[in-house]
């Protein structure tokens, strides 16, 4: 077995989010079956987070490989401009027929990131080509992440956030409160009382309204009611907004349903996906919108054309994982999988609750989440996991977990057990 060579790795390669300077320690990974990450050293790691969400059919698939298998010996990559191959026309078949009707016009991308530029592209030259040029700023949701790179990290929460170094030079939108009121709660129209109210005042510059529907991820891991999504629908609809629903993090099933617009029975104007998408083998997202949206875009400025292309734009192999990737989540076991893990999350964490350490534990699908009262020492509290037979990482307050749908309830519980000891005397 080649052993990874950790001192080049901390002197030379940063991570995500991470200093070259004050490095956090990494774990080198040999090799990935099931829900098990194996390190060099031998140890096996039960992993709670799914690579960020992304594989949740577990790692090295018998299926998603045999495709991987038969795909590269015929065509890796193949540029998408002015070429088309059958597993990408595949692969947007199948996303029309499993996201929200009228989605109908699919845009392939190759990162979450790109998904939510491009779908704010879309946004903005959808107003532009309806003679509506003023109609461009966006309004979001405090608490939400939306991606890295430049147009995405403008519409993430600029306070509480990743990126308030980059304020400055990033495009300035429009924020209101996030919403306070859990799924599980009573509903009160004055949670959603003053995006309404940003909404009438300002409706002739915005362009459209973006948010994590239901689940706010990397920005705080916070759940609210679907029927603040269901008012925001009524809302763009009122004042001639495009609905942007990024469900990059949430989508193929991470909540209980499909996507988690169907909590709220609502359809977005433009869809985000990404991370399990393929599975979590290889990067791939897609930006989905209705038929009005492209035939506007399409009769507008510029020719009528999308102005985005990435150069691995619907990437042969990877779209042809995605088809098989969905092709395992119609088979509808995942329906059961979610519950099932859904049920022990809230059953096992609640012990948390007793803790003078939390804030507060809260689950939704296949997400369990511990709220720290202070910041977690990430360094340290992943040494105690990797003790423990575990793979978590935290960030800021919090202890999260969205493990691989295949999971068994032992392996379940060695999560849950290994965050509420941590609990009970944090490092």
């Amino acid at each position: 077995m080649q052993l990874t060579d950790l001192a080049f790795d901390q002197r030379h390669i940063w991570h995500p989010y991470t200093s070259l300077t004050s490095p956090l320690p990494t774990y080198p990974v040999a090799s990935a079956k099931g829900v098990y990450l194996t390190l060099d050293t031998g140890e096996q790691l039960v992993d709670g987070m799914s690579s960020w969400w992304s594989t949740i059919h577990g790692y090295n698939h018998p299926e998603l490989n045999a495709v991987a298998h038969k795909q590269i010996d015929t065509m890796a990559h193949v540029m998408f401009g002015g070429i088309t191959h059958a597993p990408a026309v595949e692969l947007c078949k199948r996303l029309i027929s499993l996201t929200p009707e009228p989605l109908d016009a699919v845009f392939l991308a190759d990162s979450g990131s790109i998904a939510v530029e491009v779908a704010i592209k879309m946004a903005l030259q959808f107003q532009v080509s309806r003679g509506k040029a003023n109609k461009n700023k966006l309004v979001t949701i405090r608490q939400g992440y939306h991606g890295d790179t430049f147009a995405a990290m403008s519409v993430c929460d600029p306070v509480n956030g990743m990126h308030e170094l980059f304020t400055g030079v990033l495009p300035q939108h429009v924020f209101a409160p996030a919403p306070q009121i859990k799924p599980d709660e009573e509903w009160r129209d004055s949670d959603i009382s003053a995006l309404a109210e940003i909404i009438s005042e300002q409706h002739e510059n915005l362009a459209a309204l973006i948010l994590e529907p239901i689940v706010q991820g990397a920005g705080g891991m916070r759940f609210y009611h679907p029927e603040y999504l269901r008012q925001a629908r009524k809302l763009c609809d009122k004042y001639d907004l495009l609905l942007i629903a990024d469900e990059i993090a949430t989508g193929f099933g991470r909540t209980g349903k499909l996507f988690a617009c169907e909590h709220a029975n609502i359809s977005p104007d433009i869809l985000c996906v990404g991370k399990a998408l393929t599975g979590g083998y290889m990067t791939l997202a897609a930006t989905l919108t209705t038929r009005h949206v492209a035939d506007t875009i399409g009769g507008g400025p510029g020719g009528g054309n999308l102005m985005h292309g990435p150069t691995f734009m619907g990437n042969p192999l990877a779209c042809a994982v995605a088809c098989a990737s969905l092709d395992i989540i119609a088979k509808g076991a995942w329906q059961q999988q979610v519950a099932a893990i859904s049920a022990q999350l809230k059953a096992e964490l609640s012990a948390c609750r007793t803790s003078e350490y939390v804030a507060d534990v809260r689950v939704f699908g296949a997400i369990g989440v511990v709220e720290m009262q202070r910041p977690i020492d990430v360094a340290a509290a992943q040494k105690q996991f990797v003790a423990a037979g575990v793979w978590i990482r935290p960030f800021g307050k919090l202890l999260y977990i969205m493990p691989p749908y295949i999971i068994e309830p032992e392996q379940l519980s060695m999560l849950t057990h290994a965050i509420s000891k941590y609990c009970q005397a944090p490092v």
